[in-house]
């Protein structure tokens, strides 16, 4: 469909039938250009960059109107309301509604708009003031663009919101581990559960758990449907990259190791690809997988949260073998103890994994709504 040619788009508020009309940012915004901040004295007004929101001055924009930031050089692709009054840096453009165009509406359109294609760097991510005014995009009536942008309001205040909530439950699941687990030096930690004294026990990993396993090494073109998890080096979908038959023939053309549930696997390169399992799964060579029959799930927890407290502080130039993993020393309490500890984090992990569940599934709700109801 060519420019000039009507657009509607595929769900609209009732009573709204008029065409949208093909505009060019330059005619719905004002951009304008952050400046320095630092002759100013610390004040109520906050600065912005293009990370977000930096420290707060003394002075606002002689601007004082609600805009919208995106980032000038760097993050590109992150626009985010700002609300007056406000300064910005030089590395973030601010893009002032013009009469007639709705602040919440014409935000959902630089929403929309894929800016790391307009990139216009080689090395660091940019964009030009003539870039932004030339993106095109159709419009309707400002009536129409009031409704929408407050639909919209809506749906980022409940995804705000619900961020909130996820990043506080992460927070106290921090403090708990800070509180749960001995500090260096010391055998007892700062909180325990009733009826627990006695000192924490010197252990290394590889006692407890045994043999270290290797995943196999699959060609992609191996790669067929089925129903069992391929596990790889990425933290997305809990390292879950796709699902492949039953009976898969490695690289070597021998039938992949089949892991059971109730395990830990693990990469050798990626700290933040360690995860519990609790079902069948396969996995790739690069990583490496932890199950011992005669644990529990909460003790594998416990396991879990003492190997992920390991890995901040390891030298990550190093690959993170089996018996790197193995010689882990760590301080462990009475079964029971691990039982009650591995139980209560894993009721936590549950409740985060909730929330997070909630919060992509309004993130692709709004995802959805922004394709049928822009033309």
């Amino acid at each position: 469909m060519k420019d000039n040619q009507a657009k509607y788009p595929q769900l609209r508020f009732k009573g709204f039938t008029d065409p949208w009309v093909q505009r060019n940012l330059g005619e719905v915004v004002d951009v304008k250009s952050g400046r320095d901040y630092k002759h100013l004295s610390e004040g109520d007004i906050p600065v912005y960059g293009t990370g977000g929101y930096m420290l707060s001055v003394d002075e606002a924009l002689s601007q004082n109107d609600d805009a919208i930031g995106i980032g000038r050089k760097g993050t590109i692709d992150n626009p985010y309301l700002l609300r007056a009054p406000f300064w910005t840096v030089d590395t973030l453009f601010y893009a002032i509604p013009r009469v007639g165009f709705d602040l919440n509406f014409t935000f959902d359109i630089f929403q929309k708009v894929n800016w790391r294609k307009l990139d216009e760097s080689t090395g660091v991510p940019s964009l030009s003031k003539a870039t932004i005014n030339s993106v095109s995009a159709a419009v309707p009536s400002e009536d129409e663009q009031i409704k929408i942008g407050g639909l919209f309001e809506k749906i980022d205040n409940l995804i705000a919101a619900n961020q909130r909530k996820l990043d506080l439950l992460k927070e106290q699941k921090k403090g708990y581990l800070q509180k749960m687990f001995p500090k260096n030096g010391e055998k007892v930690p700062e909180l325990r559960f009733a009826g627990f004294a006695d000192d924490w026990e010197q252990r290394k990993l590889g006692d407890v758990v045994g043999e270290i396993q290797s995943g196999n090494r699959l060609p992609k073109d191996s790669l067929t449907n089925g129903d069992v998890p391929y596990v790889v080096a990425q933290t997305k979908n809990d390292g879950v990259f796709t699902k492949i038959a039953r009976g898969t023939l490695d690289y070597n053309g021998k039938p992949m190791k089949l892991f059971p549930g109730n395990s830990i696997s693990f990469s050798i390169d990626n700290p933040e690809a360690m995860f519990y399992r609790n079902a069948e799964f396969y996995t790739s060579n690069i990583m490496r997988v932890i199950h011992e029959d005669h644990l529990t799930h909460e003790q594998y927890v416990f396991i879990l949260e003492n190997m992920k407290r390991f890995i901040r502080g390891y030298d990550w130039s190093r690959k993170f073998s089996g018996p790197v993993v193995s010689n882990l020393e760590y301080l462990q309490p009475s079964e029971k103890e691990q039982q009650k500890i591995g139980s209560f984090f894993k009721q936590l992990d549950n409740t985060i994994t909730l929330h997070q569940r909630k919060l992509d599934l309004l993130k692709e709700q709004k995802k959805g709504f922004l394709q049928k109801m822009f033309a």
